[in-house]
């Protein structure tokens, strides 16, 4: 993990002042770094019968789509209001710097799938709390949520389903 840590960036007041953004942008852009990525996320569930990943909006959709691939899984977006073409349903929600709103297609999960929840980041936890409950709500047989980084400090595990399976690879 100290190799992936050292190609993260800290980025220091944004996207306001007084956030230390980490910044995995220096991380992906790394061959190895990203194949290490797709390769302990994908250890995490290889025998899991994961069958849909959810990433959400946007760094999530590049950490999501490698272990979708790696899993032989689908790959599921969750994105801003207005960004998917057919039906969606939405949840809105309070992240550290302010308030959003996402949306998922309304036949995206089915209660056959198993899922991973995937985003580049644990802060606050209120993004992957909406997404989680977006996608419960589609009645899937199982979902775990899946991190890059957790940033413990800010106990974003906290708002997360107290029976969730969560994981992240790096811990700050």
């Amino acid at each position: 993990m100290e190799y992936l840590k050292q190609r993260i960036r800290d980025v220091y007041d944004f996207p306001k002042k007084g956030i230390v953004f980490k910044d995995l942008t220096t991380l992906f852009k790394d061959p190895r770094g990203l194949h290490i990525i797709g390769w302990d996320l994908s250890q995490l569930y290889r025998d899991k019968g994961v069958t849909k990943v959810v990433g959400i909006e946007s760094r999530g959709f590049i950490g999501g789509s490698i272990l979708a691939f790696e899993l032989g899984a689908g790959f599921v977006p969750v994105r801003k209001p207005g960004k998917l073409p057919a039906d969606t349903i939405q949840a809105s929600y309070d992240k550290e710097y302010g308030k959003d709103v996402i949306e998922i297609h309304r036949d995206a999960i089915t209660p056959d799938d198993i899922v991973v929840l995937h985003d580049d980041v644990l802060a606050t936890g209120g993004t992957m709390a909406a997404a989680y409950e977006l996608v419960k709500s589609m009645n899937p047989k199982k979902i775990y949520i899946n991190f890059i980084i957790e940033l413990s400090a800010l106990n974003g595990r906290a708002v997360l389903p107290a029976d969730a399976e969560v994981t992240s690879l790096i811990t700050y």
